[in-house]
């Protein structure tokens, strides 16, 4: 029987005082949320906490667990949350060439990667949380469960 390997990841929806939205401009996918790879020995809140300082100078407090994306044939679990800021000031890293608030509607506009803005917009949306996505990039489908 061959062991599965799964990558496992954690991304955050912050939003600052003003009801903006965090986003970092990375150098292969565009505009994003701020998240990544849950590192061995962490949490998944963990992880969307320290991706989110690591790629955009913004510490924040998860507020809420809002549902997972599972890209079936890659084997990636997508974790998402729910944060606000609490201190720090965008900064960029390597993986970041540019971070800043924006307003909701044009912090959707700007997110163009494959299902990244659904992912943003399922996240601010409280009547189908918590939520689990999974989809094939083989055939394009998407299977929506929502939990209540």
């Amino acid at each position: 029987m061959i062991t599965p390997k799964h990558i496992v990841s954690a991304a955050a929806i912050v939003l600052n005082n003003q009801g903006e939205i965090l986003l970092i401009k990375g150098p292969r996918r565009g505009w994003e949320m701020p998240g990544g790879q849950v590192e061995e020995g962490e949490s998944l809140k963990e992880a969307a906490i320290r991706e989110t300082k690591e790629e955009s100078g913004i510490e924040i407090e998860v507020t809420k667990f809002c549902g997972i994306f599972q890209n079936i044939d890659r084997s990636i679990c997508n974790t998402l949350f729910l944060g606000k800021s609490i201190g720090g000031e965008p900064t960029t890293s390597a993986e970041s060439l540019e971070v800043g608030f924006f307003p909701i509607k044009q912090a959707l506009e700007m997110v163009t990667w494959k299902n990244f803005r659904q992912r943003i917009e399922y996240c601010l949306n409280e009547r189908i949380q918590p939520f689990y996505v999974g989809f094939s990039d083989c055939e394009n489908e998407e299977i929506v469960s929502e939990w209540l």
